[in-house]
């Protein structure tokens, strides 16, 4: 039976400096791990966030920093740490929006590439095109299990609107899902929190939201709000809208109690749909 411990969701303002965006990394990193988080996650676009061009241009090395940065990280303060979403070089102009889960020992646990892009007009006038440059994954997210903490699903920003990526992890087992986003701040203040509430509840599993927060590059605006959700859909921790961590604990039992309280994942009849 896994303990309980506590899990750290991390809210950053990322930039176009990689440098800038490791060293604020590793500093919110460093004090969820003195705050005894044993699961950290950083959000969708950690390492850089600026115009496309420079995105691929960097990619290729970019991919390479980013996979090596997680597993010193993990190494160094003895954390599980998923990486939420960094720029991979996928051939002909494109890259994946790859998230990596890597062991407090540094070994490489789980990888998912993006599968829902945000391709979306918004009504405050701005237009997305995430698959004008990113090539959308061909497997479905992977759950995993890590050692003492249980099993856990990954996912990034825009499939958080698909439940039924949800229920696969779930149906695979997972006890945690993991959300890190880059959520807009014009979708974020009616969708978000409700959209992880959603999840939470349909799926009985805790909800973990690493989140961007703040101007990226002075030209886009990200919700923050990182979270922390219960199976019952209850907002454990919020990292309100400055860069920062929500931390709060991730009991097992209550999930398995909340399932025996609750049991709709039992209840379903999917030979009539």
């Amino acid at each position: 039976m896994v303990s309980s411990f506590l899990a750290a969701a991390v809210q950053l303002t990322s930039t176009p400096d990689p440098d800038a965006n490791f060293a604020a990394a590793e500093e919110q990193i460093e004090l969820a791990a003195r705050r005894g988080a044993e699961l950290v996650g950083l959000p969708e676009n950690f390492a850089f966030m600026g115009a496309d061009a420079t995105r691929l241009e960097l990619a290729p090395s970019l991919a390479e920093r980013c996979s090596r940065f997680l597993v010193t990280m993990a190494r160094r303060y003895q954390v599980s740490l998923l990486g939420g979403g960094f720029p991979v070089p996928a051939g002909e102009g494109l890259t994946f929006n790859r998230a990596e889960l890597v062991s407090q020992e540094g070994q490489l646990l789980a990888r998912y590439d993006k599968i829902h892009l945000f391709d979306v007009d918004l009504p405050d006038g701005n237009t997305y095109r995430e698959s004008a440059t990113v090539q959308p994954g061909d497997n479905l997210p992977p759950v995993v299990e890590v050692p003492g903490l249980g099993r856990v699903g990954l996912s990034i920003c825009y499939d958080v609107r698909f439940p039924e990526l949800y229920r696969h992890l779930a149906d695979s087992g997972a006890d945690v899902l993991m959300v890190p986003a880059a959520f807009t701040a014009f979708t974020g203040k009616d969708h978000w929190q409700v959209l992880l509430q959603a999840r939470a509840i349909e799926n009985t599993a805790y909800v973990m939201a690493p989140a961007q927060t703040g101007f990226n590059y002075g030209r886009r605006q990200t919700h923050g709000h990182a979270l922390v959700i219960d199976p019952w859909g209850t907002v454990l921790a919020d990292a309100g809208v400055a860069p920062g961590l929500a931390v709060a604990p991730i009991d097992p039992g209550h999930g398995t109690r909340v399932r025996a309280q609750m049991p709709s994942l039992k209840h379903r009849r999917p030979a009539l749909f």
